[in-house]
């Protein structure tokens, strides 16, 4: 990916593509944006909030668009896409990113907060690619599914977000298969740690409980991990943007993790670690 933290941008590999992106106004999905755009794309930027939109498409000129939408409403993502058509013709990538929280242990989680984890990390990604399949399938389109380390392994009290973080990846595959023969390719990342807004708030909670600062709370959290450390967004993006890209024309149903290593370490082992 480049000798920098970050990766190295090929010049123009996403030349003419057109990309929606959904979570787009902070941290992975922002980052995305930016990268997509440095690499020859023109960029629809789409979340809930509409200030974190344009914020992050600052400097990206004509190449950007944002349309604040609510991605787990049908109607809401077929008016982004007639959006994005409008503007830029076509259609070529999607990165279902948008997500939230869901805490608690199965006990403690009542329905409300069950549905909000469900619709924020799971239906957020189904709807948006359902309403975009149309064009997708023109173009022989490709879509990357943002998980997360909890769609592979489960953390302690997050029920909701570990079983809808797991149920996109079977979305994943389910969509690769029926799609393929169009042409249509669907990748998954799964993210560690990232410094992010939502992960420097869980930090800010880790710190509390240890009386460590935000930097000391992410070297504790990624001590047992081989590359012991937190990812930058940029790097997440740019594994993104190679899913994107036609360097990964031969991958579709492929569940890629960026955790710094975390799942391949043999948890009963770190007892023997020095």
């Amino acid at each position: 990916m480049g000798s920098s933290p970050a990766g190295t941008s090929p010049p123009e590999r996403l030349a003419g593509k057109v990309a929606v992106i959904t979570g787009a106004g902070t941290g992975i999905g922002a980052a995305t944006a930016r990268r997509f755009a440095a690499e020859g794309a023109s960029v629809v930027l789409t979340g809930r909030r509409e200030e974190p939109l344009r914020a992050a498409a600052e400097g990206l000129g004509e190449r950007a668009l944002c349309v604040p939408a609510d991605v787990t409403e049908g109607a809401a993502v077929r008016r982004l896409r007639d959006a994005a058509l409008e503007r830029f013709g076509w259609l070529d990538i999607v990165v279902a990113n948008a997500g939230g929280h869901g805490f608690g242990a199965a006990a403690d989680v009542d329905d409300q907060s069950w549905e909000h984890s469900l619709r924020a990390n799971l239906t957020s990604a189904f709807v948006t690619v359902r309403e975009t399949l149309p064009e997708l399938r023109k173009r022989g389109g490709s879509v990357v599914v943002v998980s997360s380390l909890a769609g592979l392994t489960a953390g302690p009290e997050v029920c909701g977000y570990v079983t809808a973080k797991h149920a996109l990846l079977g979305l994943t595959r389910s969509l690769a298969r029926d799609y393929g023969r169009d042409g249509v390719r669907v990748n998954a990342v799964c993210p560690g740690w990232v410094r992010t807004p939502m992960a420097d708030a869980e930090m800010d909670e880790l710190g509390r409980l240890h009386g460590i600062g935000r930097q000391e709370a992410y070297r504790l959290a990624t001590k047992d991990t081989p590359l012991g450390r937190p990812a930058e967004p940029e790097e997440i993006a740019s594994i993104i943007a190679f899913l994107g890209s036609a360097d990964s024309a031969v991958m579709t149903g492929t569940v890629l993790p960026a955790d710094a290593g975390a799942t391949a370490v043999d948890l009963p082992t770190l007892a023997f670690a020095p």
